[in-house]
């Protein structure tokens, strides 16, 4: 029997992060000892009061039942209050929030509520690859936004077309930025607000880094500029914040229509995120935040001894205010993945190389701050050896 697969999947590049997996995999099976700063997947454990929080709820015979498909109500409004405390955002927990089985189940599944064969979509490069996959399973085509930084990697909207503008049907942002941790302002935001007005078109930000940042620097809301909920949602996840990317569980909110498209699609295709795991979620959202900020010194530490290490070895880290990757340029007579291929071969070390990202991530390699200070400091010393 011969056995095709769908057009759509044809269209797809590689996945990035599986295609990482496979290569550590392979050098780790030689006997070669591993620092992977490769997938953003924290190392630090789920903090201890949100185990027992879903610890007592698996105990309970009523949530090992189907869950609602817009998510418990109790949740719901936790989220609400979140948003009013942290942001100062007022939400209807009942029609503008809708929870996730993490943010990129909905990130992936949104395009499919607005985008028509055809249609097209403002996705950004370099960028989580997610918002592009998504835009072609629902059958539409990425216009991509180049993130540069000689503009802050922030996209210049003046410099789409205005027919791609008018074709366009949906934006995809995300700041605090992954790969590049770049961050966005308030005058940012209201430019995309005012472009997505004059287009109609939907704005779906990504803000699941919005909570590890350094410095004192506190990253905003996009819905906390006005009339921002009149032309998109917000995407969030408690996966970063609370070291939960295991458990699946985030959550959009912002534009009612918006959401209710978006729970539309997700009643067919999903039957909602296990209550035990809702119920441990609001646990985290409304228990003591020193984790959180404990989480954040630790990053910084991490951060100040990769970038400070980078620098020393002759490369050109740029110094993140959020998230917890450090986005590095690399020396000019060698490409993105070749760097990558000859740190993991020569040295045991895992980066992200940045035209993985897209096109215009070339020239830069990303670095997950996953690993203990210990092992950067290690790290470290093989590039040196390398002489990069």
């Amino acid at each position: 029997m011969q056995i095709e697969r769908a057009e759509r999947l044809k269209k797809l590049p590689p996945y990035l992060f599986k295609e990482l997996d496979r290569l550590r995999d392979e050098v780790r099976a030689q006997g070669v000892d591993i620092i992977d700063f490769g997938v953003g997947d924290p190392d630090l454990p789920t903090p201890d009061h949100i185990v027992e929080a879903l610890k007592k709820a698996v105990e309970d015979p009523s949530t090992h039942r189907y869950p609602s498909y817009s998510g418990m109500n109790d949740f719901r409004d936790c989220v609400a209050r979140w948003y009013k405390k942290r942001f100062g955002v007022d939400l209807d927990p009942a029609r503008e929030v809708i929870v996730l089985i993490g943010s990129k189940e909905g990130i992936a599944h949104i395009p499919l509520a607005f985008i028509n064969p055809g249609d097209l979509a403002l996705v950004p490069t370099p960028a989580y690859p997610v918002y592009h996959t998504g835009t072609i399973f629902a059958g539409g085509e990425s216009y991509f936004m180049p993130l540069l930084e000689e503009n802050d990697f922030l996209p210049d909207l003046n410099a789409i077309p205005e027919d791609v503008a008018e074709k366009a049907r949906m934006m995809f942002i995300n700041y605090p930025n992954n790969p590049t941790s770049a961050v966005a302002e308030e005058d940012f935001f209201r430019r995309v607000v005012d472009f997505a007005r004059t287009y109609n078109i939907i704005v779906c930000h990504d803000a699941a880094y919005s909570e590890l940042a350094f410095d004192g620097y506190k990253p905003m809301s996009f819905l906390q500029v006005e009339g921002a909920k009149e032309v998109g949602i917000e995407f969030h996840s408690l996966s970063k914040t609370y070291n939960m990317t295991g458990w699946r569980l985030g959550f959009a909110v912002g534009n009612a229509e918006v959401i209710q498209g978006l729970g539309q699609v997700k009643s067919n295709i999903d039957s909602g995120a296990f209550n035990a795991v809702q119920m441990a979620g609001i646990a985290a959202l409304e228990g003591d935040q020193t984790c959180v900020e404990e989480n954040c010194r630790i990053y910084k530490e991490r951060r100040d001894v990769l970038v400070a290490g980078l620098r020393s070895a002759g490369l050109k880290p740029i110094v993140p205010k959020a998230t917890f990757y450090v986005w590095c340029r690399i020396p000019e007579n060698t490409t993105s993945t070749d760097f990558s291929m000859r740190l993991l071969k020569e040295a045991g070390i895992v980066t992200t190389p940045g035209n993985g990202f897209g096109e215009p991530g070339e020239g830069y390699v990303r670095f997950a701050l996953t690993v203990p200070v210990e092992r950067i400091e290690e790290a470290i010393e093989r590039i040196k050896k390398l002489g990069v």
